[in-house]
């Protein structure tokens, strides 16, 4: 071996980062900013709404300890924001799921008292249950476009971080 084969020679470390569909592009314009090249983008073991993304960086990189803590810090920032996008609709769900689940007992009860020979309790008690398969909907959007209008100005603030963070990792590699 040459000297200048010697003196090219490079180490690499590797990452495999598997997140979101949805959060691949903050990855895979993110990482670089740390050192790492993105080498290629598979399809996640853990379902179609995840992807992996594998990445490389010279083993011997410039200021590695710092570029790393900030890493974690941009992950955490990360994680924050798909926590963030969950609530969004976690809540909505949650009523809307409830809400439909008591419309269909009211219907099982107009059912069973249609059955029973007791017409006029069954349509008293179709009514709600008819509603409590309408209302679930818009009930859904509403707490939704709720919880988006308040959780959007903090999913801002956590992109700003996050986009802090990657500058001042650029600034360490550039150093």
């Amino acid at each position: 071996m040459s000297e200048t084969e010697k003196n090219n020679f490079v180490v690499f470390e590797y990452r495999d980062v598997t997140v979101k569909r949805d959060m691949e592009a903050l990855y895979a314009d993110s990482y670089p900013s740390f050192g790492w090249t993105l080498e290629g983008i598979t399809n996640s073991i853990k379902g179609p709404i995840y992807v992996t993304l594998k990445f490389k960086r010279d083993r011997k990189i410039r200021n590695k300890a710092e570029l790393t803590r900030l890493q974690r810090q941009f992950e955490s920032y990360a994680k924050e924001i798909e926590r963030l996008e969950m609530s969004k609709v976690v809540g909505a769900s949650t009523v809307a799921y409830v809400v439909g689940v008591f419309g269909t007992a009211f219907m099982a009860c107009s059912v069973f008292s249609y059955l029973a020979g007791m017409l006029p309790l069954s349509i008293i008690l179709a009514v709600p249950g008819v509603i409590g398969w309408i209302i679930p909907y818009f009930c859904y959007e509403k707490i939704k476009s709720k919880k988006t209008d308040e959780v959007s100005p903090i999913i801002e603030q956590k992109y700003d971080a996050i986009y802090e963070t990657c500058e001042k990792a650029n600034r360490l590699l550039n150093n």
